[in-house]
């Protein structure tokens, strides 16, 4: 029932007609149905939220290091931030399929409902990860020496829920990998890049602290299934109290980050927004009143990458050196 409960998964597990000139269309529109399942099994879309914080990351050291844009780096971190989400994305779908089908919540996804085969949705983060592998080495050798330790967690955070009630801190580390990588991969060095390890701590709480306030729609089902999560164990009151305080200790980390790299007005307006953003989630989502939960996230969250970017964008263009 739940694979006819999208038109979506109809379009793609339906047989396809030949067409006129044979089986080829037909081959040709199932592969691209294919194609358009696993990037709506990964979100691909969602790949907007992750880059803001990479690229301010990014030009940030550029201003700090000559104070001109590398704009091959940045299409190579864009390649890279999208190439390793979309294989963790794919790889916690895949590892988390079996827990997905016993959740009504989940149950409608892509590997459950057999719109993506295992076998297409393994191909599609393999893929991902040369992708990622290939623009880190384009970008220097130590992003390449260390781009496998940052694939560590993409991969265990799936399994954190299994063996710890804080799979949230694992999927904060992962996220807190974007700055710093960025940094790297305009610098090249470890050298100076205190800043960026600054603005990754605080990516990673940001996103961990809402990863707190999201599993709380599923606490119920979590206990009854055998999920591990904060919420799950100590109760969604103990969850969103957790939450608050990790987007406070956020809040103080980009201000001291704002303060390191010696941003003007436009930072300070854009935080002072990002503060409104924080307790507008905080506000609406509630121990009994749940609902709201995915209008915190793409409304708030969303709010809070890009109005951070813009703000700070607008301050490094008055200082950068924008010639290609």
């Amino acid at each position: 029932m739940a694979a006819a409960s999208d038109p979506r998964d109809l379009a793609v597990s339906a047989p396809d007609s030949p067409g006129p000139a044979g089986s080829a269309p037909a081959t040709g529109a199932r592969s691209r149905g294919r194609v358009r399942a696993f990037l709506d099994l990964v979100a691909i879309e969602h790949s907007v939220f992750a880059l803001p914080f990479a690229y301010l990351s990014a030009l940030t050291a550029m201003e700090v290091n000559g104070g001109r844009v590398r704009w091959l780096d940045l299409l190579l971190i864009t390649v890279a931030m999208v190439g390793a989400r979309t294989f963790a994305m794919a790889a916690n779908r895949i590892l988390d399929r079996r827990i997905d089908a016993r959740n009504p919540r989940t149950a409608s996804r892509e590997l459950v409902t057999g719109a993506v085969s295992v076998r297409t949705a393994w191909t599609g983060a393999a893929v991902a990860v040369v992708v990622f592998l290939a623009a880190a080495a384009l970008l220097n050798p130590l992003c390449l020496l260390l781009a496998p330790l940052a694939v560590v967690p993409l991969v265990v955070y799936p399994y954190g829920k299994r063996f710890t009630n804080w799979p949230h801190a694992i999927l904060a580390v992962a996220q807190a990998v974007g700055p710093v990588g960025a940094w790297l991969g305009v610098t090249g060095t470890l050298d100076g890049s205190w800043p960026a390890w600054l603005l990754g701590a605080a990516v990673g709480l940001w996103i961990g602290g809402f990863d707190l306030i999201y599993a709380c729609q599923d606490a119920d089902v979590d206990r009854k299934i055998g999920v591990h999560s904060v919420p799950a164990r100590y109760g969604l009151r103990f969850a969103l109290h957790a939450s608050t305080v990790a987007h406070v200790v956020t809040f103080a980390l980009f201000i001291w980050f704002g303060a390191l790299v010696g941003f003007g007005w436009p930072w300070w307006i854009g935080l002072a927004l990002t503060a409104l953003a924080f307790g507008y989630q905080h506000v609406v989502v509630t121990p009994t009143d749940l609902s709201k939960v995915n209008r915190a996230f793409f409304t708030a969250n969303g709010f809070v990458g890009i109005a951070l970017f813009v703000f700070a964008l607008l301050d490094l263009v008055i200082r950068l050196d924008l010639r290609p």
